[in-house]
């Protein structure tokens, strides 16, 4: 493997080519206009444009960016998390143009990227389910006589979902069909697919994920475990590894479950095992990503390991450089991410400029970001400006450390979620390692805050609303053509 497309931006875009740079192989960006002069560009050996700002019409092109890699003579594309990452038919189109794809096979995407066939697929391989079904869920009658059989609260899960979109809890019978309806509107509109299925809620559930790899040669590895319990609108902010809650035995067996779930779809390369532990310490299959996750740099802390340099030896046919009794676990991490939002107000973007940026520096702290003092977070990607990692030899250290660094971290000119990494960082549910996905609910309550309901409904609202906006831009492109025209619209907006 000579040369390397990243198709994608930002910050894992940077670490992909700091790893590129470490192995000898070149290195291709593309780039929209919003990110024409982003430093992944500037960095890269390489970089080519491939279209307008919103990702429908430059990152998700898949044609596009499989011509520039023809002209190019490259011979490999890591598509780093999100956008085409995930996406079955550029993995297959890829393969078809003679260039590595840089993650699993196809068939095993599509196996993992359905929720259902997911579950189906595992219970193969006696992996711990929640209770529930299976299938897909149309009928509210039916689905009211699963969550009768099961017991409230239930969770109503898109099937084809991701981030928190097209789930809904539901606490009593006469709740169920309204929130089942909104749950399919909101799948359909997010994902083109309505499927929904019904689970049980757990109580108290910690959201723990395993970080697995698979070669091509039948070896598989878990690199053990990411917390990821604190979360607002079922998305991660703050991940550590490793849990203060597992204990050595419950390690070993979700390793076990993790890996038995690579070996339900033939999995090859880096990929997570996403699992919910409930009150007592019984763990649950939640889903696979099928991918690089945002939050690998703490295993990456703990281990000593470069994941990506194993995904780019996986992609070339290499064996997995250690063995599993050869991993072991050093110390302690912690990963903040920097979001552009207001989090005293139900943590909605708050898109601007970088006036200020002075990242943080010293013993075991490290900063993977996409930007530099001065340059304008754009409104058509994800809001995430940087991850805070810090390393320490233990828990508390890595907490205090995580403290200090968020201290010495300086923006402004926008507001971010540093506030609220330092607010869990000293609470005491967090540091005695006693809490759960519900943590903003129960400790985060200023008065501002948005319920979860509320803040999806204004997310649905923003998302018609840009469409209108592109849809309005694309046919009148001559009248909108001042940038001093667009910048009030995007400020109106917001």
């Amino acid at each position: 493997m000579k040369k390397v497309l990243i198709a994608n931006r930002g910050e894992i875009a940077r670490r992909v080519i700091r790893t590129l740079r470490k192995m000898d192989i070149k290195s291709v960006a593309i780039y929209s206009d919003a990110d024409a002069n982003a430093p992944h560009v500037l960095e890269a050996d390489e970089s080519v444009y491939v279209g307008a700002s919103p990702s429908s019409e430059s990152y998700l092109r898949q044609d596009v960016i499989l011509e520039h890699c023809k002209k190019l003579g490259v011979d490999g594309i890591h598509p780093g998390y999100g956008f085409l990452s995930e996406n079955a038919e550029f993995a297959r189109k890829v393969k078809a143009a003679g260039i590595t794809f840089i993650g699993p096979s196809p068939e095993a995407m599509e196996i993992m990227g359905d929720k259902l066939s997911a579950k189906q697929a595992v219970k193969e391989f006696n992996v711990p389910l929640v209770p529930g079904v299976d299938r897909a869920i149309t009928d509210v009658a039916e689905a009211k006589m699963i969550a009768e059989q099961i017991g409230y609260p239930v969770l109503i899960k898109a099937s084809a979902g991701g981030g928190g979109k097209g789930m809904r809890l539901v606490e009593k019978a006469e709740e169920l069909e309204s929130q089942m309806k909104m749950a399919q509107n909101e799948a359909r509109s997010s994902f083109g697919n309505d499927a929904c299925f019904v689970e049980k809620f757990v109580t108290k559930p910690r959201h723990i994920e395993i970080q697995v790899f698979a070669d091509n040669h039948g070896n598989t590895v878990h690199l053990f475990e990411r917390e990821c319990s604190i979360q607002r609108r079922h998305q991660k902010v703050i991940e550590e590894a490793p849990s203060a809650l597992l204990t050595p035995e419950l390690r070993e067996q979700m390793g076990r479950a993790a890996v038995n779930v690579c070996k339900a779809c033939d999995y090859s390369g880096a990929g997570t095992v996403e699992f919910l532990v409930d009150a007592e310490m019984k763990f649950y299959f939640l889903e696979m990503n099928t991918r690089l996750q945002v939050e690998h740099p703490v295993t990456e802390e703990i281990t000593g390991l470069d994941l990506v340099e194993w995904q780019i030896r996986v992609a070339r046919g290499e064996q997995l450089p250690l063995k599993q009794e050869e991993l072991k676990i050093n110390g302690h991490a912690i990963e903040v991410r920097v979001y552009a939002e207001d989090t005293l107000n139900g943590f909605t973007p708050d898109i601007g400029n970088l006036e200020r940026y002075r990242v943080p520096a010293g013993e075991s702290v490290r900063v993977d970001d996409a930007f530099v003092e001065g340059m304008d977070i754009p409104i058509y990607y994800d809001p995430m400006i940087a991850k805070l990692v810090v390393w320490g030899k233990d828990r508390t250290s890595a907490i205090r450390r995580t403290i200090k660094a968020i201290d010495q971290y300086q923006i402004s000119g926008l507001k971010t979620t540093l506030d609220f990494g330092k607010y869990v960082m000293k609470h005491e549910a967090f540091t005695s390692g006693d809490f759960d996905t519900n943590f903003v609910k129960h400790y985060f309550q200023d008065p501002t805050v948005m319920n979860d309901e509320m803040q999806e409904e204004k997310e649905m609202l923003i998302h018609g609303i840009n469409q209108i906006w592109d849809a309005i831009k694309k046919d009148h492109s001559d009248e909108f053509a001042s940038i001093e025209m667009t910048s009030n619209w995007q400020n109106s907006r917001s």
